[in-house]
């Protein structure tokens, strides 16, 4: 834990960090967390708490009319209950290069509930991510994100990038230094998203799947 830090408010900017071929980077936002220490060692929810609403920007899936009084609202909701695993699983299963036990969901998500995004358009739930956050080599708070998953009916509405937001903003909270993830070399909307964010390419890691395609591994410095 990083407890020698103890500011009753922090402002994080993103700095400046190294690519694969060590070019110092110059893109992307600036994050910034406004989070307060609750007593007893536990947090408020700051940026990444509550939910957060995307007003009508919603595209109809399939191009069909809005029903009238049908909400089309996006809501970004943390994870709650188990009730939901299911909903998780459905949405990444979809998207996954290789198979995940339900074993494997529970480890991210029943240690890092905080972590957890659900995407939900009324009742439905469109968009999830899982993350983990943990201490690396004993030397800094290192962020994962796991699995990233949206329903293929409602992307290019911005899902994705905000569950993205919504998990860095609460490490953030979490005094986290920095974000890793891996992703298919050929995945160029997934490249597209985590660059947009300011993540740069730190490493090429090959026939990481069990498909036999190569993953790149992405990294964001927080601090």
């Amino acid at each position: 834990m990083n407890s020698s830090k103890k500011p009753n408010q922090k402002s994080l900017r993103l700095q400046p960090g190294r690519g694969s071929g060590g070019e110092r980077y110059r893109g992307g936002p600036q994050w910034t967390g406004r989070g307060h220490r609750a007593g007893g060692g536990g947090r408020r929810a700051g940026a990444a708490g509550g939910f957060l609403t995307a007003g009508c920007s919603l595209r109809s899936p399939s191009g069909r009319e809005v029903e009238p009084g049908e909400d089309r609202t996006i809501r970004y909701v943390r994870y709650e209950s188990e009730l939901q695993m299911p909903d998780i699983m459905r949405l990444i299963t979809k998207d996954l290069s290789e198979p995940y036990s339900i074993y494997t969901y529970r480890y991210f998500i029943h240690n890092w509930p905080q972590l957890c995004f659900l995407a939900m358009v009324g009742e439905e739930c469109v968009g999830a991510i899982v993350c983990k956050l943990d201490m690396h080599k004993k030397m800094f708070r290192r962020g994962y994100i796991a699995m990233l998953a949206v329903d293929s009916k409602y992307r290019r509405n911005g899902i994705g990038t905000n569950l993205v937001k919504k998990a860095i903003y609460a490490m953030v909270e979490g005094d986290c230094d920095e974000v890793v993830l891996e992703t298919e070399i050929t995945n160029k909307s997934a490249l597209k998203l985590y660059e947009n964010l300011g993540f740069v390419r730190d490493k090429r890691l090959f026939r990481y799947y069990l498909n036999g395609v190569d993953a790149l591994r992405l990294k964001l410095w927080l601090r």
